[in-house]
């Protein structure tokens, strides 16, 4: 097992070797550094294309190499690590190539650099890659330098009180349990639109807020009397006028991990994140990992 982290030279921030090195020291495992090149299109070209392209290739393989090892010389001290390149296509599709090959336990990738420092924008490849990976992916925020604990501290794992999400729950519990961190249950209450017209005023909308957020207490409630988490897990119920203010509100520990998972759709195959995971994932000021269905 290993975790994969993927980097491109030029296009692929720090942020993502930052955090596949505290995965690969939480979870006692090797990283590999993996870089996905464009594969050439098998018709063949004249005036030597197809040579000058397969170089062009190895030359964006060789710095990738270059660049992500000049940065986990001063962060990774200690680690096995082991640089791996694929020529694909798609940078999604190479590198679920190389989780396969490589028996990944955990995918690494990073945000979109449109995003702000600290956020989490989700580009292409990380979007697709969320909704076919067959393996746990790691999202970090754009600019992230690591934990000032140095040690992951807590999971975090968001909760709708859906039969899937509960499935969620119980796969945290035994990660934390494997890791010895605390554990979080959260679930987010979100105040949307205008749900009345002016003259009813913003009362109807509070109380309309409240019942749904007691709603989920007793949802959170029932993860203890069920047995499914312990009596020493926190659960939280947190409101907000829209997902920016919730997440915000969740008073965060530094070292802290959030989790989610994805929900199973029998029309199509695969996965779904859905349009709540999506927004929790955008407005996260913590590093996220997606579990698969």
């Amino acid at each position: 097992m290993t975790i994969v982290v993927g980097y491109l030279a030029g296009r692929s921030g720090r942020s993502t070797l930052h955090l596949a090195v505290e995965a690969a020291r939480v979870l006692k495992t090797s990283l590999t550094v993996v870089t996905v090149v464009p594969k050439p299109w098998m018709t063949p070209s004249p005036a030597r294309i197809d040579a000058e392209y397969a170089a062009w290739a190895d030359q964006l393989g060789a710095e990738s190499h270059r660049e992500a090892k000049h940065c986990l010389d001063q962060i990774a001290e200690g680690l096995e690590i082991g640089y791996h390149k694929v020529a694909n296509r798609t940078a999604g599709e190479g590198l679920l190539e190389a989780a396969e090959e490589l028996n990944a336990e955990v995918l690494v990738v990073g945000s979109s650099t449109n995003g702000a420092l600290g956020q989490i924008v989700l580009g292409s490849t990380t979007d697709w890659l969320l909704h076919a990976s067959p393996v746990p992916v790691a999202i970090s925020p754009r600019g992230y330098r690591g934990v000032r604990t140095g040690t992951l501290t807590r999971i975090t794992c968001a909760y709708s009180g859906t039969p899937e999400s509960v499935r969620v729950v119980e796969r945290v519990v035994a990660l934390t349990a494997r890791l010895d961190v605390a554990m979080r249950v959260i679930s987010f209450a979100i105040r949307g639109r205008t749900m009345f017209p002016p003259e009813v005023g913003l009362h109807a909308e509070d109380s309309l807020l409240e019942a749904w957020a007691e709603q989920l207490r007793g949802m959170l409630a029932k993860l203890k009397s069920d047995g499914i988490v312990g009596e020493d897990v926190v659960l939280q119920v947190v409101t907000g006028n829209g997902w920016d203010e919730a997440l915000d509100r969740a008073e965060w520990e530094d070292g802290e991990l959030l989790t989610l998972g994805t929900t199973s759709r029998r029309s199509i195959k695969g996965v779904f994140l859905g349009s709540h995971g999506a927004k929790i994932i955008r407005h996260s000021p913590v590093p996220v990992l997606v579990l698969p269905s």
